[in-house]
């Protein structure tokens, strides 16, 4: 098609009014795609100059969106999509183009260009870096730069083998970037043009040393060239004129770009190579000469760039962030810290603690947007650009490492501050100083909290400092009021009513006008329900609280207003049966209304979808709370079986773990498992064997749960057939050669569930499962897969050891099972422990297996099998019976050491940095560094060999509490003797031979056993009796 008349489809597709006409274009698109030169078409109408700016920015989102998805296809085997010749003219053509075009379309050809160079180089476009030098000492500077950007910022996180071609990549260019970088610095009234040469610069810098340094920076007089240039841009100022108005223009505009980078440049080489401690000993020689030539000229230069806020100049946040980042790595390093000290009270108390301080685009936020003024108080993105959270992070690392000069002086501050506000007359208040002081006590908590004499104090100082601006007229201190009191929740108050108090107002503050005052009133309540000792405090306003919390909820999207709700769930367990529906119902719509903001946001750090995560993870708490209440969950199902139908297909990939976690709650605690509930077994098939793999651990629970508590359903159900599909799924997955075993360990588990809760009726299936087993067990690698599936076989003969075995013979492969079966249980690490059958549900299972079979004629068992397997079960109940006595054992010392520790006093840790000397000995990290040898140390000495433990995947012989299965009621020493009694009546000359055959040991043996069994029968009738005695007297539960 030539290039008018793909232009013209091109603008129809984009722009025509008439749908149909639209989508037709649309389709017509769709069919030339793959047709030869197409893309280069595309590329070609793009780049027109002549062309409408509409249909060329079109056709560059066709050609990105082409490139992306089918330049480099994900299958190797997969058909490639463009043809060659087009990818040679497509490289060639979009190197010359794509920094001429204008910057709407080179931000879509810049996508493109990164993919390609991210698939082609260095194996398929080896002349790229030829052509970005070239281009570099050929007037073509920002074509090259941009290109050489998008190239080093490919190897940016790279390690290894994988950052090989950035060698060549400086070898090459560097040079060159130093001669035009040196050049460029030197012009006078520099334009915009210039700024935006030298940022690009310093990104190709940036990306080539953020996880190593190139050896050719290790040349001293190579890396002091770097070095000159880097300090004389973050040294001097930015050109005034130009500087934009608007306050959104002005933080991007070049030069201040400029700065920025190379500001983080200066800081990435001091924090990665420049601290002698941190590097191996072949580096230490680096960092030792940056300490001494560099680290304090840059200190010096980021205090007197700070110092431009202090007389009222401009910095940008990020700029400021970045330059109290250096100052807080500074701290904890002698020589650096006595650099610092003499300029430190300017900088603590004249710029860093008015940082913290509310300001006027606080305050405009606060009035003209308060949902974004909470959502940047509480985006961790935002956090690396605020220059308040570098402040706060300066002052907790001053208090921290050098707290013995500075924590004293520091309050004193703060103090002096409250002392202030006081005594001001109400229109004169310092406001905003209040505020910042009030962030500094609620950032230094740990800290107070620990040291004397301020721990003693903060009672006194919450009552007469922080509660009285609960009720203040300026909405940020009430919201910062809520906030300190949160973090001061847990402290043991000596008056009770001080707690009451603070409680109350925090809960008050959940009505409070201003929306911000309301968000943070939330999150303080979450500290105060968790130390809340009576919970009568809370109990009589929880109707009204609820309340209270669903209204925010439907205004604010976020997760930690889940976290809350979460809190006060586990909090009350039971109690909360008469909110539970309302509760799902809302959290279910407010589910739907997150996932509606996520689908329609691009951003990645969406807090719509984290809040949709927190929703999910709130229902399975209630869930869990009301477990006892089983009539519930019939009432609650229909509000969120629709979120569960269809979270549980690919649209679901970010929350699947926690649906199926409501899943299990669904189909273990509900009075019956639904028929809404069955239509979820499809969809976890087809996702287990589409794509979720990894989460058959999680996947597993349901469908247990479907087999053993719909046990009729599943058997007798042809539409869909769940038998078959449970098959054909297990075998799909474990015939492929291509999963590890680590991802099939819930396979046999789940053949386990079948024949443990279908006895007697599934028959049809010990074959074809039988058959499945075997072949994996003699491809598995791991021993614990190797274990699951010798279980499968256990199972299987307890299941039916006539038909079974019938089967092994029949397929030839009986000999080989049990050989590996045997060999298995006699293997031992060198510690004597068993290497396989670790937790108490394996060897019960084994036995119980290996029991089913001594019971069979001797037709179908010969002797010889018969005593080779008698002894084995005997060894097995023997290492079976210690196990359940070791296990005993430890949860009785558990309990004296839960009773012990809550007579003990564990007030020894609170010893202030200042107490154990470090500001005057030694660094803090040199310390913090000697303290965590030690522990190593003493860890290594508690340790065990690593080498005695052959395969560490499942190195647990605790066997899951909560776990549940038919043979719980099946005692296996019972199980064994009974056995042993059938056999003794059913063939006495056979029980005869077989009792002759044994040494005097395991007579002794099976004597022990006999007697064991005896005592579990009486202690099981006990225990029947017991059960029966509390069902009788446990009432109904209502709801």
């Amino acid at each position: 098609m030539d290039l008018p008349s793909l232009a013209l489809i091109l603008r129809a597709a984009a722009l025509s009014p008439n749908p149909d006409e639209r989508k037709a274009s649309e389709q017509q698109l769709n069919q030339l795609q793959h047709t030869p030169q197409h893309l280069v078409r595309l590329l070609q109408i793009a780049v027109d100059g002549n062309c409408d700016m509409a249909v060329r920015q079109i056709a560059s989102i066709q050609f990105k969106n082409f490139i992306a998805k089918n330049w480099s296809p994900d299958d190797s085997g997969e058909q490639p999509m463009v043809l060659q010749s087009d990818k040679e003219l497509v490289r060639d053509n979009i190197l010359v183009y794509v920094t001429q075009v204008p910057t709407l379309l080179r931000s879509q050809l810049g996508e493109s260009l990164k993919t390609i160079i991210y698939a082609d180089y260095p194996e398929q476009w080896p002349r790229l870096l030829d052509w970005v030098k070239y281009n570099l000492q050929n007037q073509q500077i920002y074509g090259a730069l941009f290109v050489l950007r998008t190239l080093s910022r490919k190897y940016e996180f790279k390690s290894d083998e994988e950052r090989t071609p950035v060698s060549r990549i400086v070898e090459e260019t560097f040079p060159l970037l130093l001669t035009i970088f040196n050049g460029l610095i030197q012009i006078e009234n520099p334009s915009l043009e210039i700024a935006e040469l030298m940022k690009l610069i310093c990104k190709v810098f940036w990306s080539s040393i953020y996880l190593e340094l190139p050896k050719q920076l290790f040349d001293i007089n190579v890396f002091n060239s770097w070095m000159v240039l880097f300090l004389s841009v973050s040294e001097r100022p930015v050109p005034v004129e130009g500087q934009p108005m608007d306050p959104e223009l002005r933080k991007s505009w070049g030069w201040w770009k400029v700065k920025k980078w190379t500001v983080h440049i200066l800081n990435r080489i001091y924090s990665r190579f420049g601290d002698p401690k941190l590097q191996t000993p072949e580096n230490k020689p680096f960092a030792q000469m940056f300490q001494k030539n560099y680290a304090g000229r840059i200190l010096e230069g980021h205090l007197n760039c700070l110092n431009t806020i202090r007389v009222g100049g401009y910095l940008p946040d990020r700029v400021t962030n970045l330059l109290l980042q250096y100052l807080s790595n500074s701290i904890s390093k002698s020589s650096m810290y006595k650099l610092l000290l003499p300029r430190l009270d300017v900088l603590l108390f004249e710029i860093v603690f008015p940082l913290m301080c509310f300001n006027d685009s606080d305050q405009q936020l606060w009035e003209e947007d308060p949902h974004e003024y909470v959502r940047k108080g509480y985006n961790i993105i935002e956090d690396l650009y605020s220059p308040r959270t570098a402040s706060m992070d300066f002052v907790n690392e001053l208090v921290r490492k050098r707290g013995k000069d500075n924590l004293p002086k520091f309050v004193q501050f703060v103090v002096g501050i409250f002392r202030s506000y006081d005594e001001a007359p109400a229109q004169h208040k310092p406001y905003r100083q209040k505020d910042g002081a009030m962030l500094a006590v609620g950032a230094l908590c740990d800290k107070l909290k620990q040291t004397d004499p301020y721990k003693s104090e903060l009672e006194h100082m919450l009552v007469q400092h922080i509660f009285p601006e609960f009720n203040s007229p300026a909405g940020h201190l009430r919201a910062k009021a809520a906030w300190v009191a949160g973090q001061y929740a847990h402290i043991n108050f000596s008056d009770q009513n001080n707690f009451r108090k603070a409680l109350h107002s925090v809960v008050s503050g959940m009505r409070d006008p201003d929306l911000p005052v309301r968000v943070d009133s939330v999150f303080a309540l979450r500290s105060f329900v968790e130390a809340c000792k009576d919970l009568n405090e809370i109990r009589p306003i929880l109707p009204q609280l609820l309340d209270e919390f669903f209204k925010l909820m439907n205004e604010v999207e976020n997760e930690d207003l889940v976290f809350t709700l979460e809190t006060i769930v586990d909090k009350f367990g039971e109690e909360m049966a008469p909110y539970a529906f309302g509760l799902c119902q809302n959290l279910a719509a407010a589910f739907w209304r997150c996932l509606n903001t996520s689908e329609a946001s691009d951003d990645p750090d969406d807090v719509g979808a984290l809040a949709a995560v927190g929703c999910l993870r709130a229902i399975s708490t209630i869930l869990e709370s009301v477990s006892s209440l089983p009539q519930l969950f019939v009432q609650i199902e229909p509000t969120i079986l629709p979120i569960m139908q269809k979270m549980l297909t690919a649209d679901g990939q970010d929350v699947f773990e926690e649906v199926l976690e409501i899943a299990s709650y669904m189909t273990f605690y509900s009075p019956s498992i639904s028929l809404g509930m069955w239509s979820l077994w499809p969809l976890m098939v087809e996702a287990l064997v589409d794509w979720a793999i990894d989460f058959f651990p999680n996947i597993l629970v349901p469908m247990d749960n479907f087999i053993s508590r719909g046990t009729a359903y599943f058997l007798t159900c042809k539409e869909p057939d769940y038998q078959q599909s449970l098959f054909t799924v297990l075998s799909t997955l474990m015939t492929d050669r291509n999963i590890e075993d680590s991802d099939i360990e819930s396979a046999p588990k789940l053949i386990e569930v079948v024949f443990q809760n279908c006895k007697g009726q599934v028959d049809q299936w010990v074959e074809p499962y039988l058959r499945l087993t075997i072949d994996r067990l003699q491809r598995a690698e791991t021993s614990y897969l190797k274990s699951l599936l010798i279980q499968v076989v256990a199972n299987m003969f307890y299941y039916n050891p006539g038909l079974t075995l019938g089967v092994l013979h029949n397929t030839g492969l009986a000999s080989t099972v049990f050989d590996i079966w045997f060999q298995m249980l006699q293997q031992k690490k060198k510690s004597g422990l068993p290497a396989n059958f670790k937790r108490e549900h394996d060897k019960k299972v084994c036995c119980l297996g290996l029991t089913s079979l001594l019971a069979l004629p001797g037709g179908q068992f010969p002797d010889e099998a018969l005593q080779r397997v008698f002894k084995a079960t005997l060894d097995l109940l023997v290492a079976y019976k210690n196990q359940i006595a070791e296990a005993a054992k430890e949860t009785e010392v558990d309990y004296e050491n839960e009773l012990n520790g809550l007579e003990s006093d564990d007030d020894d840790d609170d010893v202030s940095d200042g107490e154990m000397g470090m500001d005057d000995t030694e660094d803090g990290d040199e310390a913090e560094s000697k303290k965590l040898q030690k522990l190593a140390a003493q860890a290594k000495s508690f340790g065990y060999d690593d080498e005695d433990d052959d395969d560490s995947d499942d190195d647990d012989f605790s066997d899951d509490e909560e776990f549940q299965s038919p043979i719980d009621e099946v005692d296996a020493f019972v199980f064994f003797v009974d056995a042993i009694r059938v056999m003794q009546a059913s063939d006495a000359l056979r029980f005869q031979n077989l009792n002759q055959s044994l040494d005097f040991n395991y007579q002794a043996i099976a004597n022990g056993i006999a007697q064991h069994a005896e005592v579990r029968r009486v202690e099981m009738e006990k225990e029947k009796q017991k059960k029966a005695a509390e069902a009788a007297a446990t009432p109904v539960p209502a709801m």
